[in-house]
């Protein structure tokens, strides 16, 4: 139970006690500055509090966004502030500097200029009153002093400044007298708060399909599913199950499974947006919630690239068609790391600015470009309405060979935008930005080693030249070479050392968001032409599992970092080997097994890849849940609106 306490006796017939009990709050009262003090004091430090000005008149929504939202420290709107108990020390200190000043106890006769400015540095919306009153001088004249909003200022100079939402049309103020209360009641009645509440369920920036064809109803089961009191939680479960199950009806390669599987494939992904509509509706953001989204997303998609190649082997003469879901899923996930590192190299760069952004400002000016650009880097909402008709209506060959032109000419649209915007400005890239970028990289002992032994120096495009002549190499090796060469195993040492060479320096350059999808293309395709070029029975399908697994930990690298909580320990990405270490063990097992199979058919390439798949997954997925489930990461959630 989370404590609110109100810094002033009640207003009569106020529901303000109501909404706050409504809220999950524990209400409170003070008389003044001194027992807010008192009151504060006495409520756990491990839980929530909030300090509410008696006088506020606004919505409950306005109410639930300052004082709910479990992603910020502390969070504020005209009246109303909330601490987490990272914050309550920070708190306290106000709280007891408010009280001592002079004249704390005559609260209503001070100026509100420091709560004010405080607002304004901070960037704050405060809506307080109608949409057309905003930035008029009336809503900020409404307003009365409130030690509320001076205690709120006091955070600013603590070092917390606390969230303050977009109110939008939403009210929240603190009236100075009974007329303006009136005016504000009625400006609260006249705002239809559930239609706000549902429209700022949905995503601000959102593909076209998942904007026009599923939010408009997706909301209402969003909405529907927080009165019947599911979590977003559940709802990524459901998602993920119906994924699951659409992935089976794939797998029996009957003509009604595969229009089941497309049917349930499109349910799964109205779930999934509902289950980020649910979160933002009712405010449920978890650490647990936000790991669940982003790797289920990747679970599904993936599950169901194998239930087609499963439904292709099954079907009435049969269709090898594992090597195409395996590139669909090495592609797929390649674009993710593009889109992952392009956005940790820049995200927090100075100077950050170029023609090409400058242009693309431009463009997005223009309504039906948005649109358009949108829909052609393929995202999550698109990409899996055509996967579900094209199973329906095709066969798993054409829905795979379909998806790969389509998703590889996304790349090159995103890859060459990205690559024409690094190369026109002049950003500086920080510390951290390198630290991602390294951690991104993946690199084990070997890699390592070879950077230990190599100058640390700012070399301008020699990381990315260095990743890519090992990427090529490696990949050539793999391609061209007999099968089972021991030159190849020669060639993935080579790129272990190229690959030290390129993370030797930090990575600051304007291309070395570059070094991580090259290692990630050269270590999952060397995988695939292995496992291709083997002709054995089996040997796909493994590797399908081994990158997968190996994936996961990539994606599960990327979300830690998005979170803020740094990259998994060290030693685990030394326990599986890095990037360099993996493939230099594959190659080798191609070559040893090889020339042990000369004698007849023998199934050892295949067992060694599912063995070194069921190792590696089991290894970073006890790590990884140990870690989401227990380690206090921060609630997170997606409100970027990139497409994924």
């Amino acid at each position: 139970m989370s404590t609110a306490i109100l810094t002033g006796a009640p207003v009569a017939g106020s529901s303000l006690q109501d909404d706050l009990r409504s809220l999950g709050f524990d209400v409170r009262t003070a008389i003044d500055p001194a027992g807010v003090a008192t009151e504060l004091a006495a409520v756990p430090p491990r839980e929530r509090v909030a300090l509410v000005d008696p006088r506020f008149v606004g919505h409950g929504h306005a109410l639930r966004l300052a004082l709910t939202d479990p992603r910020f420290p502390a969070a504020a709107v005209p009246g109303a502030l909330t601490a987490q108990p990272e914050a309550r020390a920070a708190l306290a200190r106000a709280v007891t500097a408010a009280a001592a000043a002079p004249g704390a106890a005559g609260q209503a006769e001070r100026t509100p200029a420091p709560a004010a400015a405080a607002a304004t540095a901070a960037g704050q919306v405060a809506t307080v009153g109608s949409a057309e009153e905003t930035d008029t001088g009336e809503a900020a004249e409404a307003r009365t002093p409130s030690l509320v909003d001076d205690i709120a200022a006091a955070l600013d100079a603590e070092d917390v400044p606390p969230h303050r939402p977009e109110l939008g049309v939403l009210v929240a103020t603190v009236p100075a007298d009974e007329e303006r209360r009136r005016a504000a009641l009625a400006r609260t009645a006249s705002v239809d708060e559930e239609q706000v509440r549902l429209r700022s369920a949905v995503k601000a920036r959102d593909g076209f399909f998942t904007t026009f064809c599923i939010s408009p109803y997706s909301r209402y089961i969003a909405r529907w599913c927080a009165r019947r009191g599911l979590t977003p939680n559940q709802v990524t479960t459901a998602s993920l199950l119906t994924a699951l199950i659409a992935a089976g009806c794939a797998a029996t390669g009957t003509r009604p499974g595969f229009v089941a599987a497309g049917v349930l494939l499109i349910a799964s992904f109205v779930l999934d947006c509902t289950d980020g509509q649910l979160a933002r509706y009712s405010l449920q953001y978890s650490t647990l919630g936000a790991w669940l989204d982003a790797t289920f997303d990747r679970a599904k998609e993936y599950a169901y690239y194998a239930g087609l190649a499963l439904g292709a082997a099954n079907a009435p003469g049969g269709d090898d068609v594992w090597a195409l879901a395996l590139g669909a899923m090495v592609l797929q996930s390649c674009r993710h790391v593009v889109d992952f590192s392009f956005n940790e190299a820049n995200h927090d760069a100075t100077g950050n600015s170029s023609p090409t952004a400058a242009l693309s400002d431009r463009l997005n000016s223009v309504g039906w470009t948005v649109w358009v650009r949108r829909m052609i880097v393929l995202p999550i909402g698109e990409r899996w309405a055509m996967i579900a008709v094209l199973t329906a209506l095709t066969t798993p060959r054409i829905t795979f060979s379909v998806l790969l032109i389509g998703c590889a000419l996304a790349a090159c649209y995103t890859t060459a935008g990205r690559v024409l915007r690094s190369l026109t400005r002049k950003a500086r890239r920080t510390d951290r930005a390198a630290r991602a970028l390294a951690d991104l990289a993946d690199s084990g002992p070997l890699a390592e080693l070879v950077a230990k032994a190599t100058a640390r120096s700012s070399r301008g495009y020699l990381a990315p030249v260095a990743a890519a002549l090992g990427a090529a190499l490696l990949v050539a090796g793999a391609a061209a070479l007999p099968y089972g060469s021991w030159l190849a195993v020669a060639g993935a040492a080579l790129y272990a050392v190229l690959a030290g060479c390129a993370v030797a320096a930090p990575l600051k350059g304007p291309l070395d968001w570059l070094v991580p999808p090259l290692f990630r293309a050269a270590e999952y395709g060397t995988v695939l032409i292995l496992a291709a070029r083997s002709q054995m029975n089996g040997a796909l399908p493994a590797a399908f599992g081994l990158v997968a697994a190996v994936a996961y930990h990539h994606y599960d690298t990327v979300y830690r970092i998005r979170g803020g909580t740094g990259a998994p320990p060290h030693g685990l990405v030394r326990a599986i080997g890095g990037h360099e270490g993996r493939i230099l063990v594959v190659t080798a097992i191609a070559a040893l097994l090889h020339g042990r199979s000369q004698g007849g058919p023998n199934q050892g390439f295949t067992i060694a890849l599912t063995a070194l798949a069921v190792v590696i997954a089991l290894t970073v997925l006890i790590e990884s849940i140990r870690f989401w489930v227990s380690s206090g990461a921060p609630a997170v959630h997606d409100e970027t609106g990139e497409p994924a």
